[in-house]
């Protein structure tokens, strides 16, 4: 019988797949039949949205506007939060002073609720609220059908009464409730309120002030839930359907399901927050009679709290529309996600793809319709793998590739194809095209032939921005196409930008916010998905939680947050530029330059994320340049030279120490490590066409190194080594393009060459130093890279200054080379003595004292050698107040220099970073001390 009663089961479910894919296929084909329009929808099917007058966040391209108190700067206005100090305020004091006085509230909800949807309704809430000193808040969002999003309900309850408020009816009004939310004297409670906040920021610039979070609460308890599902049932015997959380809050009336749901989150919420008050009071005295227990668990959830309320909403804005959805879905069907990877590789498909991802955000932001909406992702793959001819094909080819992707779902009952798509099918045709403009083109005429004088959709306060903002730009446009003017230089700057931006920014989020906790349920700090598979694969911990990933450590770590004073472990962090918002790309950035860092004590080099943050190019240009200002500030207050003032071949040198004094000043000892390797690459790549006054400048430049000699082709090729790390040369050996040994030609040009070189149009000079495409290297540019090497995390320096050589000598002789080099100060050399068969290299001496011994390892092109120097004068003259005290003169510059307003909660320039290494810490001395030889 039990198996009987199975087939069924099993017939009935198949059944009902069936029909769903049916059904599901006949609507399409009924919207296909659709699918002749030739005039924009919006047209005849105006959207809610379209009655607001005041649109605080429109679908254009340029930055939202936060409000502005007094008169203060407009800038504050962009980026600075305008409660920030009442803000703070309650952080250093955020100890909940009051019950929230609902031990006697009957948990039976009832039937009555206030309707708010007029304008004396609302100023009447307000009054009421302005009175309270606690009320619940929720929201209901409405995301589908809108480009940004917005707010389409507001759930407030008292201790006495529910409140629904229609912010459909009332957008251009809920101003007043502004004064109420901000009052730092009355408690909000929220659950979950991350996005709550940044919503009503970006719908009403409502900013939440005084904020008590229901979700951080368990947090700070080590609830194994955290959802208010959860805590509905477990304090109020309350089951939802959270399904109804995902219907379409636009629509009114609302049905009697959606309008109990809705009732329900805001109701309860006064009385599970009273509860966990309780729960986090017992915990404060229990824990009251350990002094060395420093967490108090009522002011950590309300610290918490109101660390929500200090964010900030941020537009995302590309810098190239549509170009982060096209990465995604080009690198995901790379990676064969898509069934199509070998297509993927196409640079043809790639075009097409972004050429599509172009499109739809253009017409999303026009329409003010979400991405999946206009099109989805699978039917632009489909379209870029197909390339279809007729409108036809493109229909089908959309309505497919949906249907095969989630026909069970329920974004199966979405149009496909959309209205936008059906309304604008000739821009396909126009999109497919092989001799097609640049995207930038592709954009503008696009949104003229939409939004234009004989525009086919029609303008809205969500889209007039976009038009406004990029006429000007579009009429500059085709003036310099008319009069055939191109400015060559921008066009230049724009291109190496971009390049550099996909070359080097991070490929995907830097800040997973995965959670580890103590044994005892404290949260100990925020950190990616490596770290938490470290202690899990070593059986240190367990895993909690799976979304986001947690993990509870299963032994006491050496220490804990709160014994360092310091918030900024215990909060999540955004994947954007600190500077100035950036979301699309982002580079990691040093805030104590490497040079320094490395030196470090270990115990000071913190392996943490203090002094490392997140910033665009165009803040790390900045940045980077203020910290190379520094440097020499720095080299000048410590009489430490930035670069190594000369390097000479010690064999040579003691052979020119036994000649005359006339003989030896024929050529001056001794050049700069930069400067020999700049000399040497030029005559091995471009000997034979340089001038031969050229050639001899770069040649006596080699020669002084070694002593004024002659030199071969080998000693060039040994100079192209000379202060270079191990690991500087085994990149060096990788990259290709070069060989140095055996070149024919390489060397010195002779008169005949030089004579064919001039004949062939190469100028006199030629930027004799200039390398070729591969390289990319002149004078002025190298000594740039070489200042940059050891700079804030560029990490691109070897690269750009590394020639290329598969035949270059092997570690054994390099070594052996590097043994015979003397490191001089500026003015004189002295004579080494040699210990266990290498010579002591020195750096310029500072005080008249020598500096330490050289490390072979250390690379002499860069500010390494400076960098050491300086951090052994420190920590000799101050200890280690002496490194604290200069990391935060370090942090000082760097926030002068970029004015960060996007910087994680708890960051500080005070930050002491001293760490101490529990017993598994990969960094614990003890533990290398005792680690195997081989590693």
């Amino acid at each position: 019988m039990e198996s009987k009663e199975k087939i069924k089961i099993v017939v009935a479910i198949a059944s009902f797949a069936v029909l769903s894919i049916f059904f599901t296929a006949q609507y399409r084909k009924r919207r296909y039949r659709k699918c002749t329009q030739s005039s924009c929808y919006l047209h005849t099917e105006p959207k809610p949205q379209y009655s607001f007058k005041l649109v605080l966040a429109d679908n254009s391209y340029s930055a939202f506007k936060h409000l502005k108190l007094g008169e203060s700067n407009s800038e504050t206005s962009l980026h600075s939060h305008p409660y920030e100090a009442e803000i703070s305020a309650l952080l250093e004091n955020a100890e909940i002073e009051f019950s929230f006085g609902t031990e006697s509230m009957d948990l039976k909800i009832s039937d009555s609720y206030v309707w708010v949807e007029t304008e004396l309704q609302l100023k009447e809430l307000a009054d009421v609220l302005s009175k309270q000193r606690v009320f619940a808040v929720d929201t209901e969002q409405h995301s589908l059908r809108s480009f940004l999003g917005f707010t389409a309900l507001i759930q407030i309850s008292t201790q006495n009464e529910d409140y629904l408020v229609d912010t459909i009816a009332l957008h251009d009004t809920l101003d007043v409730l502004q004064p109420v939310f901000a009052n730092p004297s009355i408690c909000k409670v929220f659950h979950g309120a991350d996005n709550d906040v940044l919503w009503l920021q970006r719908d009403f610039h409502i900013y939440v002030v005084n904020l008590f979070d229901t979700a951080k609460a368990c947090e700070v308890l080590s609830k194994p839930q955290k959802s208010l599902a959860y805590l509905l049932e477990t304090y109020c015997g309350v089951a939802t359907n959270k399904l109804l959380q995902r219907e379409d809050w636009r629509q009114r009336p609302l049905s009697v399901e959606m309008l109990e749901y809705a009732q329900t989150d805001a109701h309860y919420l006064l009385y599970i927050a009273n509860c966990l008050i309780a729960e986090l009071r017992q915990h404060d005295s229990e824990n009251s009679c350990c002094p060395d227990d420093k967490l108090r668990f009522v002011l950590e959830a309300s610290r918490r709290s109101n660390t929500v309320c200090l964010q900030l909403y941020i537009k995302e804005i590309e810098i190239s529309p549509g170009e982060s959805a096209a990465s995604s879905i080009i690198s995901r069907h790379l990676n064969g996600q898509g069934g199509i990877s070998s297509k993927a590789c196409d640079l043809q498909f790639q075009d097409l793809v972004r050429r599509l991802c172009t499109w739809r955000d253009l017409m999303a932001r026009v329409h003010d319709e979400s991405l999946r909406y206009v099109l989805s992702d699978q039917a632009i793959i489909a379209l870029a793998d197909k390339v279809p001819t007729t409108q036809k094909e493109i229909c089908t080819l959309i309505s497919q590739a949906d249907l095969n992707v989630d026909s069970l779902s329920s974004s199966s009952i979405l149009p496909s194809p959309s209205p936008v798509v059906c309304s604008h099918l000739e821009d396909f045709n126009y999109l497919f095209q092989d001799k097609m403009g640049k995207l930038d083109d592709v954009f503008l005429e696009i949104l003229q032939k939409h939004l234009g004088p004989d525009g086919s959709c029609p303008l809205s306060v969500f889209n007039y921005a976009i038009l406004s903002k990029t006429n000007l730009k579009l009429t500059n446009r085709l003036v310099s196409k008319q009069n055939g003017i191109k400015n060559s230089k921008q066009v230049g700057q724009k291109a190496s930008r971009e390049l550099f931006v996909k070359k080097f920014s991070c490929k995907s989020p830097v800040y997973h916010n995965c959670r580890i906790f103590a044994s005892d349920g404290r949260l100990l700090c925020y950190c990616d998905r490596r770290k938490l598979e470290w202690y899990v694969r070593r059986g240190l911990a367990k895993l909690v939680d799976d979304n986001p990933l947690a993990i509870m450590l299963l032994f006491e770590p050496k220490g804990r947050p709160e014994d360092e004073d310091n918030d900024f472990y215990v909060q999540s962090k955004k994947n954007i530029c600190v500077g100035c918002g950036e979301r699309n790309h982002y580079l990691r950035y040093r805030i104590i330059p490497s040079c320094y860092r490395m030196h470090f004590p270990e115990h000071l080099k913190s392996h943490r994320s203090h002094d490392i943050v997140l910033l665009c190019v165009d803040c790390h240009e900045v940045a980077h340049s203020a910290a190379e200002k520094y440097k020499k500030k720095i080299a000048a207050e410590f009489g430490i030279p930035l670069f190594v003032q000369k390097v000479v071949d010690s064999r040579e040198a003691q052979v020119a120490s036994q000649l005359s004094t006339s003989e030896v000043n024929t050529v001056e000892a001794g050049v700069s490590p930069l400067q020999l390797r700049t000399a040497a690459m030029a005559l091995l790549r471009h000997g034979p066409r340089m001038p031969s006054k050229r050639c001899e400048e770069l040649r006596q430049t080699v020669m002084k190194y070694y002593g004024g000699r002659e030199i071969t082709e080998e000693d060039l090729e040994k100079a192209l080594l000379v202060g270079m790390s191990p690991h500087e040369r085994k990149r060096l050996e990788r990259k290709k393009g070069m060989s140095l040994k055996h070149s024919k030609g390489a060397g010195f040009p002779n008169k005949e060459q030089e004579s064919n070189a001039r004949s062939m149009g190469t100028s006199p000079i030629d930027n004799a130093l200039k390398v070729d495409g591969e390289g990319g290297l002149n004078t002025t540019k190298g000594e740039a890279c070489g200042k940059q090497e050891n700079g804030n995390d560029l990490e691109i320096t070897m690269e750009v200054l590394a020639s290329d050589s598969n035949n270059l000598s092997s570690d054994r002789s390099e070594t052996s080379e590097m043994k015979d080099m003397c490191v001089m100060d500026t003015d004189n050399c002295e004579s080494r003595s040699q210990s266990e068969g290498t010579l002591d290299l020195f750096y310029p001496k500072s005080n008249g004292n020598a500096s330490p011994k050289h490390n072979p390892k250390l690379s002499l092109l860069g500010h390494g050698p400076h960098g050491k120097e300086v951090v052994d004068h420190l920590l000799k003259e101050y200890g280690e107040d002496g490194i604290r005290q200069f990391c935060q003169r370090w942090r000082q510059t760097f926030v002068e220099a970029i004015h960060p307003r996007f910087l994680p909660a708890g960051w500080d320039v005070m930050h002491s970073g001293r760490r101490d290494f529990g017993e598994f810490s990969v960094y614990n001395p003890d533990k290398k001390a005792f680690a195997p030889a081989n590693g």
